[in-house]
């Protein structure tokens, strides 16, 4: 009996999806439940599974094909009979193909016989030519048997092979045996271009910048955070965080407790634009920007104000691990309230991240860099990281935004007032 696989709902406002690997061929049995095909969107890659078992029988959306949510994408039998496959066409083909081709013939010669080439004439000897009628000769590819001489003594003149030129079509001209020109440099090893379609993924993420860049009126402000206390805390709890919780004390759990806190305290920036109205956020939904191999993807950490920071770290290590594994779900990928990026992973120094719309809010972190700082007046060498924050100024002062910052940078230099939350 056939089932038809079709693509489900994935996600509010997918209405299609771009079909990606096939992760079984036609012909492969298939148990219940077991992945069988990738289904790209605009947010995620998820996996379609099989809903039973049997044998993947007819695909019909190839790799890189659009594909409407509801769509079948391929037949699948759940019955397997159990006899031989029928020999394919090219096998039977090969199979039928067994005797020899039968010799041909030459014309006018016996089966068997050599051809042999017809007996030579008499030797003649070649009219000479003129220097200038063999550059013309080099030029138009003519020979002299080809050409009828007029000159004395037989010689081929010019005129004679520029007649025989005018009479007949000239072959491909010959190269001129005359000193060479000087070499020209020229590219080498391979020089190819390669054209790959854009996934649904980088598509979407283009359309969302764009908007951004235009739909908002963005500004970026910067700051500096000494990262000598959180590092030291790290150092000193991280192994009795680990053992305790399984999960190690990274970076961003102090910085999500720091960006709540901060919320809190100005609420503008937990906020978004609706036509003519400002919604402010009374919960506090933070996006982790973590890398998924086509592009950033925005996970999001729910009501992060709740959770402790060993709660915000495991649940950014698993989600941030399933999105490399393309198993993240679409839901855990929408709304958010307020995004955080952490560029120094990868080395940058600085940056001007740009809104993830409709927030108005997103906070850059960066490389921690050891470099010379002043401390009660005294140059000291302390591990600092470059924070920036883009806003949008249509709802967000100058003002808010940059206090929004300083406290950030104070809250992450002295940790205690996390646990403290003064």
């Amino acid at each position: 009996m056939a089932t038809e696989l079709k693509v489900p709902a994935v996600g509010e406002s997918i209405v299609e999806v771009e079909i990606g690997q096939w992760l079984k061929k036609e012909g492969d049995p298939i148990k219940r439940d077991e992945a069988l095909v990738e289904l790209v969107t605009d947010k995620a890659t998820l996996e379609l599974p099989s809903p039973v078992d049997g044998v993947l029988g007819k695909i019909l959306k190839k790799a890189g094909e659009i594909a409407a949510v509801g769509e079948t994408v391929a037949m699948l039998e759940t019955v397997v009979g159990k006899g031989e496959a029928p020999a394919s066409a090219e096998s039977s083909s090969q199979a039928t193909a067994t005797q020899p081709p039968a010799p041909q013939a030459s014309s006018g010669a016996e089966p068997g016989s050599q051809v042999k080439a017809p007996a030579a004439g008499k030797v003649v000897a070649e009219p000479r030519t003129m220097p200038a009628a063999e550059r013309v000769m080099a030029q138009t590819g003519l020979t002299p048997a080809q050409v009828e001489p007029s000159g004395p003594g037989g010689r081929i003149l010019k005129e004679d092979v520029q007649r025989a030129a005018q009479a007949a079509p000239a072959p491909a001209p010959q190269p001129v045996h005359s000193t060479p020109a000087p070499a020209i440099s020229q590219p080498t090893g391979e020089r190819r271009d390669d054209v790959v379609p854009m996934t649904p993924i980088r598509r979407r993420i283009a359309e969302r910048l764009l908007a951004a860049k235009q739909n908002t009126a963005m500004l970026t402000t910067f700051n500096e955070a000494d990262m000598g206390a959180v590092m030291e805390l790290r150092k000193e709890y991280g192994e009795a965080f680990q053992k305790k919780y399984g999960v190690k004390l990274g970076f961003m759990s102090f910085f999500v407790k720091a960006a709540v806190q901060a919320l809190q305290e100005i609420p503008q920036l937990n906020a978004e634009i609706q036509g003519t109205n400002i919604v402010y956020h009374r919960y506090y939904d933070i996006g982790i920007a973590v890398g998924g191999g086509e592009g950033l993807v925005v996970v999001i950490v729910r009501d992060a104000d709740k959770k402790s920071m060993a709660q915000i770290e495991a649940e950014i290590a698993d989600m941030a691990e399933r999105v490399k594994t393309k198993r993240i779900k679409p839901e855990e990928l929408m709304g958010g309230t307020f995004t955080i990026t952490n560029g120094g992973i990868y080395g940058s120094l600085n940056s001007t991240p740009i809104l993830n719309s409709p927030q108005v809010g997103i906070l850059g972190m960066h490389a921690i860099v050891e470099r010379p700082v002043v401390r009660g007046g005294q140059i000291v060498i302390r591990p600092m990281m470059n924070l920036a924050m883009s806003y949008d100024h249509r709802i967000v002062d100058g003002r808010e935004a940059v206090t929004f910052l300083k406290r950030i940078k104070e809250l992450i230099e002295n940790p205690v007032r996390l646990a403290l939350e003064v």
